[in-house]
């Protein structure tokens, strides 16, 4: 008993005396954790480069008032002009401008929808048509078996309830608000879902919800000639000369803008107009251009590669070209003159001297007298 406790002792003075050394394999994992997952900086020296970003911003810029989304619902061709314009670039921007006109308008297709969808209601009601399934309030789940019923049963419970909830909202200050905005966040929302689809929007057919809801910062301009227009003109020259953007994309074929273009483009920054308008003034100033169609195909998307490929070998190219500043090019000539002549001297100099140095040392005899070897070593030392 007495051998063992004495062996386990010596055992624990040897464990002790071990040099504590980390286990290599979990400090590896860690570093490969926070280096790769994370994104920490790590102590490692040669793993400290960061890659740079360098995509360009992207600004969006839409004249409602020249080139409103008529055969198009506004949501998805806003959402595809997004997605086309991302291709570029970082979208960071997206405005859009119009006067009270623009938003009041109804376009053709829109009324001939809500044609149909009405006497199509008038049929539901005599009996004539029933539907296949019946109609679903999004909001409390209840079934209808005409689109009228429904539309009059979210009038009279869930508009009323959305306007106490805006109204309780309204009313409240400081942190009762924002408990009151969290408290209602969901309910709200569902009740906007809902009523896209049940209720007709009261102003036009709902073209500035729409962009909003898509992203975009829809503002309205005074009801005179030009308003959208030198509104949009003024915001995208302040972009320009704030530098917050690489890349421009306008919706017009308003050929006002071609003077904008031109300068953008003389600033180096890449141009990109949507239009319907194929070779229209607007187009031939900018960089590239799509159509209406192409951005809602997702043709638009495909090609926006290439484009950027070509702005890049322009980019290269430009860097590379070499051009001819004649007061530069004489001066760096006239330095080199000098800088020759100051050698050229130099040299002449060191020749000529021991040239004459070897010289007087051979004239020290006569030319009869035979060289001794001291005479030898000296020449030799001369050459």
């Amino acid at each position: 008993m007495v051998g063992f406790f004495k062996f386990r002792n010596i055992s624990y003075a040897v464990q002790s005396k071990r040099p504590q050394t980390p286990n290599q394999f979990v400090a590896l994992n860690r570093f490969c954790h926070y280096g790769s997952r994370l994104g920490f900086v790590s102590s490692n020296p040669s793993s400290s480069s960061v890659q740079k970003n360098t995509q360009n911003n992207v600004a969006i810029f839409w004249d409602l008032d020249n080139k409103p989304p008529n055969s198009f619902p506004p949501y998805n061709a806003a959402v595809k002009l997004k997605l086309a314009a991302s291709s570029f670039g970082i979208v960071r921007y997206m405005v859009a401008y119009a006067n009270r006109h623009s938003f009041n308008y109804v376009p053709p297709v829109v009324r001939a929808q809500r044609k149909e969808k009405k006497e199509l209601n008038q049929l539901e009601n005599k009996g004539v048509l029933k539907p296949v399934e019946p109609y679903l309030c999004r909001v409390c789940g209840r079934k209808f078996y005409t689109n009228e019923k429904l539309i009059n049963h979210f009038k009279q419970i869930h508009e009323r309830e959305q306007m106490k909830r805006m109204n309780q909202i309204e009313s409240a200050r400081g942190k009762r608000r924002v408990n009151l905005v969290a408290k209602f966040s969901m309910k709200m929302e569902k009740y906007k879902n809902c009523a896209r689809d049940v209720l007709t929007p009261k102003v036009g057919y709902g073209l500035a919800d729409e962009l909003k809801r898509a992203g975009f910062w829809v503002r309205s301009v005074p009801d005179k000639p030009q308003a959208a227009d030198i509104a949009l003109r003024n915001h995208m020259v302040d972009m320009m000369d704030k530098r917050r953007v690489e890349c421009l994309v306008l919706v017009s074929d308003d050929s006002d803008f071609v003077d904008v273009l031109k300068e953008a483009r003389l600033r180096c920054l890449k141009t990109v107009v949507v239009g319907d308008i194929s070779d229209g003034a607007l187009k031939r100033a900018a960089d590239t251009g799509f159509s209406w169609k192409e951005i809602m195909m997702g043709k638009a998307k495909k090609e926006a590669v290439t484009v950027v490929g070509r702005w890049k070998d322009r980019d290269v190219l430009k860097r590379l070209e070499w051009t001819y500043n004649p007061e530069m090019e004489k001066r760096v000539c006239n330095l080199d003159d000098e800088d020759g002549e100051r050698e050229d001297g130099d040299i002449e100099g060191n020749i000529h001297g021991e040239d004459d140095e070897c010289m007087q040392n051979s004239d020290t005899g006569a030319w009869w007298e035979l060289d001794s070897d001291a005479d030898i070593t000296s020449s030799n030392s001369c050459e």
